[in-house]
């Protein structure tokens, strides 16, 4: 299963299905991928997603829909993007689903 980590900062957001994408500078998951997922800091595990979409997009793209699923306003999720990937203006949008928060891993 492939892995995938996020800051703490946003673990209740996805685990209350408030923040249901994520914008990187890789799109190296597919469309169905299982992700596990962890915490950046601790490396922790908390839940799995599945992959629902993923599109490049530019920085100038962002709009309220995307806050809105960032459950942010559109300047925090600026704010974010631009402190975790300084200057990066070329970024995937990954939309995905929570699957549950059972670790598969190890079975």
């Amino acid at each position: 299963m492939k892995e995938i980590t996020f800051y703490s900062r946003f673990e209740k957001d996805i685990l209350e299905h408030k923040k249901t994408i994520t914008i990187r500078r890789e799109g190296d998951v597919r469309v169905g991928d299982m992700i596990r997922v962890s915490k950046h800091e601790d490396g922790n595990f908390f839940c799995n997603i599945k992959i629902l979409s993923v599109s490049p997009i530019h920085f100038s793209q962002l709009n309220e829909t995307h806050a809105i699923q960032e459950n942010m306003t559109l300047e925090q999720l600026k704010n974010v993007i631009s402190e975790i990937y300084p200057g990066l203006l070329d970024l995937f949008l990954i939309e995905f689903i929570l699957i549950d928060c059972e670790d598969k891993k190890n079975k």
